[in-house]
């Protein structure tokens, strides 16, 4: 059996503090950077509880990172430009955000997430299903009259194209959620079940190359094109579904 200590146990060093931060997992669940930094900073300690001047610090970085990416590209972006832009200093970045690859994840997911949440914002109290069809047409009119995404796909073409490949994957489910009460009224009318990830996958499809090749003739022809396109998707699914 092992000896008795003669004196107290000497209390164990503290473990010792990683250097780097492990790289985001871009398929894991959007975490407020305040969370992830005041997550790091229990370990430490120190508690950094989110607050209303938090994040406005942070809406301000993101808002001006987006400037920044769009002056000179997500390549050549640096955390010096954001802070300079934001009116931060380096040390109240560092607070927030681990590195530049992390601002540019967040920066990604956050412009993801505002557009979704504002959409179900204007789609939510709609309960008529041809109104809200047609807010998702004015919504989405409106989002290729007002975004930047062509300014993006010019300045850092790589960056945007790996943001237009996630928000793409999000938006055919938010959209089959936003749509539901349409799909469920159209199923009921025509007496079968539509292919409802098809149809919002090519709505998407049609969004996406307004931005990378808009219409000459003028836009404002868009919710008429959405419409028709809707038309031949579900006479295409009626007939499949009949055969």
């Amino acid at each position: 059996m092992p000896k008795a200590a003669s004196k107290k146990a000497e209390a164990p060093a503290p473990a010792p503090r990683s250097k780097k931060n492990a790289a985001p997992d871009a398929g894991a669940s959007p975490v407020k950077p305040v969370e992830r930094r005041a997550a790091a900073n229990s370990v430490a300690g120190t508690k950094v509880k989110p607050n209303r001047r938090s994040e406005e610090t942070i809406a301000n970085i993101l808002k001006a990172t987006e400037e920044v990416v769009l002056m000179s590209g997500a390549d050549r972006i640096s955390v010096l430009d954001v802070c300079q832009v934001a009116g931060v200093s380096r040390g109240t970045f560092y607070r927030y955000f681990a590195s530049q690859e992390d601002l540019l994840d967040t920066f990604s997911r956050h412009k993801r997430e505002s557009f979704h949440s504002s959409l179900s914002q204007e789609l939510g109290h709609i309960s008529d299903p041809e109104a809200r069809l047609n807010a998702l047409f004015a919504y989405l009119d409106n989002y290729l009259e007002q975004s930047r995404a062509r300014r993006l796909l010019v300045v850092a073409p790589d960056y945007a194209l790996g943001f237009f490949r996630r928000i793409f994957h999000d938006s055919i489910v938010r959209f089959q959620d936003g749509l539901g009460i349409v799909f469920d009224d159209w199923d009921e009318r025509l007496g079968v079940r539509l292919d409802r990830e098809l149809i919002c996958e090519m709505i998407i499809r049609y969004v996406l190359s307004e931005i990378l090749v808009p219409e000459a003739a003028g836009r404002r022809l868009f919710p008429v094109r959405v419409k028709k396109l809707l038309g031949a998707l579900i006479m295409g699914s009626t007939s499949r579904t009949r055969r």
